[in-house]
């Protein structure tokens, strides 16, 4: 594999032990060419929405490949990303919906909560989930067609 990942990292103040962990794997990860990390740093305190639209809006804009974003239970980072016109984001917390957020969906950000999985899980599902890539001529294209067109038609 030539082509190499820009990936985005955030979390809120309920992730950032486990956003920091993935960031130092993923910058030493040979997938990956450049890791940008939205905070939080230290005692910072940033609502999990301004976090999540935030590394939406970079993959959105194309600035960034994908975004892992990690807050109490991965669920206000997934819906604050999925508001990003473009965005397909979902909570990991096994292997299988890990694979199949690529495989079947083209999820572009991975969520997941600190409150809810072990950080070696929590690793685990990151490095797994950067060696998925969505395949166009899957079955799945349709489907994911189908939400994107969705997404086109409805109003502002």
């Amino acid at each position: 594999m030539t082509e190499q990942w820009r990936i985005v990292v955030g979390a809120d103040e309920a992730g950032r032990r486990y956003k920091d962990r993935i960031a130092e794997d993923l910058r030493g990860d040979p997938r990956v060419s450049s890791v940008v990390d939205l905070g939080v740093f230290d005692a910072e305190v940033r609502p999990y929405p301004q976090v999540g639209i935030e590394a939406a809006q970079l993959v959105a804009s194309g600035d960034a490949d994908r975004a892992i974003l990690i807050c109490g239970t991965g669920i206000g980072m997934a819906i604050s990303a999925n508001k990003v016109p473009g965005i397909r984001a979902t909570v990991v917390a096994d292997s299988y919906s890990c694979e199949r957020s690529v495989l079947s969906n083209d999820c572009q950000v991975l969520t997941m909560g600190e409150r809810v999985i072990g950080l070696e899980l929590a690793r685990r599902l990151a490095q797994e989930w950067l060696g998925y890539r969505f395949d166009p001529a899957s079955p799945s294209n349709d489907k994911v067609a189908e939400i994107t067109d969705f997404e086109r038609r409805r109003p502002s």
